[in-house]
């Protein structure tokens, strides 16, 4: 239990509650999961009831109200209880003179994703925080769930223990772990295995070729080649649940759990089975940096509205570094697949020129705003916390081991955060945070936050690279291609311009996003054949861009500006010396 949660424990002269609830699914092709909230012994003439707004780790105002019916609430004779509705997520019952309460109510579930509910007739999946009503001032109190499967051959896999003697009944300590234990029920596969003398279990939903067993030994690198950083486990049984689907990908971590969900036919090719490591090795390094290593702002969840933090890209940002780093240090892959990926996401910063807008703490401040909400000018005016945050995170693990040879990194600030935050869940401030990287870089850091992390000036990576002997090469087709400054789809049947950069040939011009494009110096185009089109002119040359705005047909003169690298690659230099050498030896061989 954590001391947020200690110092919010009732008085034990108190009458405590009784809080259970029962989650059936008679009818799995309905959607609806219909869920029974008993509470016992209540002694107030009203009763509040207020659904979450958001699940931790998912930065977005998702409203799960919105899919609740059918409520109502009934005494324990069945007598009904007057009830109303009083605002987008909270509900009301009078509850004068009755102690034991019944609330009855269905909620929709049809959305596969790790942060939802799903229910058809394969599996029943879901989430707390998009299921679960608290009570105000009873979020501490334990409650027990019970799972009526639809059919007798569906089991119950959750990280909460099992109740004795009570068939498919689970006890949470509070609310807050209720939120933090997401339930698979279904005839889902399940391995079990340990590392470190901790029990493991993945379990398996939905069909693909999957290979569980070499999977299992390349979780069991990561987990290891983790808990080296931190010195051990702190859970005793962990849980993997992976749902396999069509083109799905992503993770939501929780403290003794993770939700995974990923292509069904993504595990045979290298590229895309390393990726799948990677979000492994993400979602598990998440137990200890944002689940117990922690912004204040997130130290105590408030689920009904947001909770602000300019740090999400330390959580999130310095995360992405390490599922980088950590199948390389697991021999996983080697380490030309790890320069090979800090290329590519280097390649995907310096292509936003949002990056020269949104500062790093303002992208993680406005996470709620803006991260999930993508429009037609998102890659000019954001710049995402996960990415860029990644990037800043390398730049700081290079600058402490080669001022240190090695003998520091960012390794030793995750183990002081975990020392001084972690192990008791108190919320680290950004000004804690600023002086624990400090005092293992041994310098100021105050400019290099000041210019990266609250400031807009590029990452400068070469000056970083340097030491390691590691040069940032860019790209450019041997056929350059002019810049014209459009991302064109096709969408039925139509060519749609999705994005026009900001001080682009395309933006002069005139050219807006959602726009259909028609012609070329009056020849039709596809979205598959701009490229190839544009490669025969030149730089300075003058086209005809003719466009549906709106319903209007325009053909608009366009100026093409000089080609952008494609891409950039990371490589080693030919002759470095032996301080390069051992710097690059050290960093990824750690």
């Amino acid at each position: 239990m954590t001391k947020a949660t200690l110092d919010r424990q009732p008085n034990l002269t108190d009458i405590v509650p009784n809080l259970s609830y029962q989650v059936a699914m008679p009818q799995p092709n309905s959607h609806l999961f219909e869920v029974t909230f008993e509470v016992k012994g209540w002694q107030k003439k009203q009763l509040d009831l207020i659904m979450p707004v958001w699940t931790p780790g998912s930065y977005l105002v998702r409203e799960y109200a919105r899919l609740v019916q059918d409520f109502q609430a009934v005494s324990r004779a069945g007598q009904g209880l007057v009830s109303q509705k009083i605002s987008k997520n909270r509900w009301q019952i009078d509850t004068e003179g009755v102690s034991d309460i019944k609330i009855h109510y269905r909620v929709f579930a049809n959305e596969l994703t790790v942060r939802t509910n799903h229910l058809d007739s394969t599996h029943g999946y879901f989430n707390g925080a998009a299921l679960f009503f608290f009570i105000p001032e009873l979020e501490t109190y334990p409650i027990t769930v019970t799972i009526i499967p639809p059919h007798p051959d569906w089991r119950v896999t959750t990280s909460l223990p099992p109740i004795a003697d009570q068939e498919n009944t689970y006890l949470a300590n509070d609310f807050d772990t209720l939120v933090d234990s997401p339930f698979e029920i279904g005839i889902h596969q399940i391995y079990e295995f340990e590392v470190l003398e901790k029990s493991h279990k993945l379990a398996i939903w939905g069909q693909g070729n999957i290979k569980p067993q070499p999977l299992i030994k390349d979780i069991e690198k990561i987990i290891e080649t983790e808990a080296q950083i931190f010195g051990g486990l702190p859970y005793e049984h962990y849980l993997f649940l992976l749902h396999l689907s069509a083109k799905s990908y992503g993770g939501l971590e929780h403290k003794d759990s993770c939700s995974l969900i990923y292509s069904r036919f993504g595990f045979r090719g290298k590229d895309a089975y390393h990726r799948f490591l990677q979000l492994v090795a993400h979602e598990f390094f998440h137990l200890w940096n944002v689940k117990r290593i922690r912004p204040k702002a997130l130290e105590r969840f408030d689920y009904e509205r947001e909770n602000y933090t300019t740090s999400l890209w330390f959580s999130e940002g310095t995360t992405s570094y390490y599922d980088s780093l950590i199948p390389c240090r697991a021999k996983i892959y080697d380490d030309q697949v790890l320069l090979d990926n800090f290329a590519k996401d280097i390649t995907r910063y310096l292509q936003t020129p949002g990056r020269k807008v949104q500062p790093l703490s303002e992208s993680s401040f406005d996470a709620w705003i803006k991260l999930y909400r993508r429009d037609a000018n998102s890659d000019n005016n954001q710049m995402s916390y996960y990415l860029k945050g990644e990037l800043v995170s390398l730049l700081l693990d290079l600058l402490i081991r080669s001022r240190h040879n090695n003998k520091r990194s960012l390794d030793d600030v995750m183990r002081l955060l975990w020392e001084n935050f972690g192990k008791s869940e108190i919320g680290f401030t950004p000004e804690q945070l600023q002086e624990i990287l400090e005092s293992v870089a041994g310098i100021d850091l105050g400019n290099f936050l000041r210019k990266y992390i609250d400031g807009v000036d590029d990452l400068p990576f070469q000056e970083y690279f340097d030491p390691f002997g590691l040069e940032l090469k860019p790209v450019c087709e041997e056929e350059a291609t002019p810049c014209l400054g459009i991302k064109v789809q096709s969408e039925n049947g139509k060519e749609i311009i999705k994005f026009v950069e900001t001080g682009s040939p395309a933006e002069d011009s005139g050219i807006d996003a959602e726009d259909e494009l028609l012609a070329i110096d009056g020849i039709k185009i596809t979205a598959d054949q701009l490229n190839e089109r544009l490669k025969d002119y030149h730089v300075g040359d003058k086209i005809e861009v003719t466009v549906f705005h709106q319903d209007q047909l325009k053909t608009l003169s366009v100026e093409l500006a000089a080609p952008q690298p494609s891409r950039y690659e990371l490589i080693k230099i030919k002759n470095p010396s032996n301080i390069q050498s051992q710097n690059l030896a050290g960093w990824i061989n750690s």
